[in-house]
């Protein structure tokens, strides 16, 4: 097969943005699967909550998407903190968090995608910027900008976590509940509250990557449930509870899908993006950054 390098390059550089927008919507996942070892598989569901809220202050006042997102962090925080409290008191204290734990988190995805429907319908929904539209052309290479902007958002948010986990004491501890809980009891360390704002955090991020979604695509009630494989095999290849590992790993996943999507066909791209997570656990069974 010939290939025009142009057209590749262009793959490479949408699979790059697209990476980033992965590694947003992950965020959560690595938290909350990676460092608590709770399966949130409704964490997609927050994600288009976090596109609908963004949608209605866009429309009704005009607000940028991604201020929206981060105006309503606190409130997703609350939310997950919230979330979390009812979990480990139905489920975690009573050591049941196995199986009906998992059937909690279908029941409030559920539950959310019921909601959004009876408010907002099933049609699609998009939000009106002044980026969205235009293109940035750096030589054969376009950088459409409802994609760059979004990667941009995604960058710093993971930035954030990152310094966030690595330099503070509540981040530190964090890492250590997954670890050693009697270890942080030991210094008077309660690890239910270290995991509720560990919860919280990763519901908070739900807000920013449904802000990036709505930002690069009209979203509808169930579109989220496209991401929750996508979600947590990346988490597993970058390696739990590792946060570079999961952008370097949300990085290889968009561009092998952007180049498979372009040269073979989209149909191809979920085959293959799994296929290559597939083969690099039989290798690297701890992930890119698992210890």
């Amino acid at each position: 097969m010939d290939i025009s390098w142009d057209l590749f390059l262009n793959a490479i550089a949408a699979g790059l943005l697209l990476g980033t927008f992965y590694a947003a919507v992950t965020a959560g996942i690595s938290i909350s699967f990676g460092m608590l070892d709770i399966v949130n598989i409704a964490h997609p569901a927050f994600v288009i909550l976090g596109s609908y809220i963004a949608y209605y202050f866009n429309i009704h006042f005009g607000v940028d998407p991604i201020l929206v997102s981060i105006i309503a962090l606190p409130v997703f925080y609350l939310l997950g903190a919230s979330i979390y409290q009812v979990y480990y008191l139905s489920f975690e204290k009573r050591g049941q968090e196995a199986l009906r734990g998992l059937a909690f988190f279908f029941g409030l995805l559920f539950v959310t995608e019921v909601a959004l429907i009876l408010v907002f319908g099933v049609d699609y929904r998009y939000v009106e910027a002044a980026y969205i539209g235009p293109t940035l052309h750096l030589g054969f290479v376009d950088f459409p900008l409802r994609m760059l902007v979004p990667c941009f958002a995604a960058l710093a948010l993971f930035a954030a976590l990152q310094v966030f986990v690595t330099r503070t004491f509540i981040g530190r501890a964090i890492m250590a509940v997954s670890q050693d809980q009697l270890a942080l009891q030991l210094m008077a360390i309660d690890p239910i509250k270290i995991k509720r704002i560990a919860f919280g955090l990763s519901i908070a991020t739900a807000a920013t990557a449904g802000a990036l979604l709505i930002i690069i695509q009209p979203v509808e009630p169930s579109v989220g449930r496209e991401y929750i494989g996508r979600i947590f095999a990346i988490c597993v290849l970058g390696g739990l509870g590792s946060m570079p590992g999961t952008l370097v790993a949300a990085l290889i996943l968009g561009v092998v899908e952007s180049l498979t999507a372009t040269f073979y066909g989209p149909s191809w791209a979920p085959a293959v993006s799994f296929g290559f997570l597939l083969l690099t656990l039989a290798f690297r069974p701890a992930g890119l950054f698992g210890r």
